[in-house]
């Protein structure tokens, strides 16, 4: 089974590359704003309509019809909102990236990118980068830039591990429990819960009467315990698959899908308590827990 998952770093852009992030959003824009006029939502229809319209782009083909299949994407997301019954609002894509799976090439530790015609931008890739993208198997599918981060796609077919036994994994809000009938471990994630209460504490704290200067500075807080938590859910997940490789132990995990309805308002539950529990991050967990066990090919199990 083929596994994909993404490694980054940061870069230093150069104007040709900021230029270009900044034709892509705006051809995103140019094909949202077609779809929506020819109610088309499908790659191929999207495709047939906007392709010629994006010509006055000086741009490679190959980021406009990345452009255009990211369009495609958001019109499908807001067409499936609708079908759903959920209110929405005209697409618009705000923040500047420059995606591609076509054009590019790594050489000699560099990703070349295609800028105008004739015309390659080198990026050079950390040692770490390297070192992923230099494993057996790994293949390069796509990049992603944004004015500081370079991302690559990468994906592998690793041969699955035969498992002699299986381990349970049972997700709590202050700790990740894994093991069976032989042996337990128990992962301490309390201080995931202390950094969640204290980013509430902080944002209830603001005060100056500005939305947007609020907003902002509240998105800051959120992003960094986002990573925080991320960080601590790594070290856990990525031991739990280690020793399951190492044991050949088929992970199982359980299926809680739902669960945030019994924390909604008018349950009989406190506010306070509503809020910790749905600031719980088992479906992280479950996504890191999952592409690392896919990464190296051992078995998941879902109940």
């Amino acid at each position: 089974m083929l596994a994909v998952k993404s490694v980054w770093q940061y870069y230093v852009p150069v104007g040709d590359v900021l230029r270009l992030l900044d034709v892509f959003r705006r051809m995103v824009n140019d094909s949202i704003r077609i779809g929506l006029l020819n109610d088309a939502s499908s790659l191929r229809g999207l495709s047939f309509l906007s392709y010629n319209q994006l010509a006055h782009y000086d741009s490679p083909s190959c980021y406009k019809l990345c452009a255009i299949s990211r369009a495609a994407g958001i019109l499908a997301a807001r067409k499936k909102s609708v079908r759903r019954g959920f209110p929405t609002r005209t697409p618009y894509a705000v923040r500047q990236q420059l995606v591609s799976c076509y054009g590019f090439k790594i050489e000699n530790g560099y990703l070349r990118i295609p800028v105008s015609r004739g015309k390659r931008h080198s990026i050079a890739l950390t040692r770490h980068t390297v070192e992923i993208i230099s494993q057996p198997g790994v293949k390069v599918r796509s990049f992603t830039l944004t004015q500081n981060r370079l991302s690559l796609s990468i994906a592998r077919d690793p041969p699955m591990i035969e498992c002699a036994s299986t381990i349970g994994v049972d997700r709590n809000l202050r700790n990740l429990t894994v093991g069976n009938d032989d042996h337990t471990r128990k992962y301490d994630l309390s201080k995931s819960v202390r950094i969640a209460n204290t980013t509430v504490r902080i944002v209830a704290s603001f005060t100056r009467d500005d939305a947007r200067i609020r907003t902002a500075i509240a998105s800051k807080f959120g992003h960094r315990r986002t990573d925080r938590v991320g960080h601590l859910l790594h070290a856990a997940t990525k031991t739990i698959v280690a020793l399951a490789v190492q044991r050949r132990e088929a992970i199982v995990l359980e299926n809680i899908e739902g669960i945030r309805s019994l924390y909604r308002k008018g349950n009989g539950q406190g506010r306070k308590y509503r809020g910790r529990m749905n600031g719980w991050s088992f479906g992280e967990a479950q996504r890191q827990i999952e592409y690392k066990a896919r990464w190296v090919g051992l078995p998941i199990i879902r109940l």
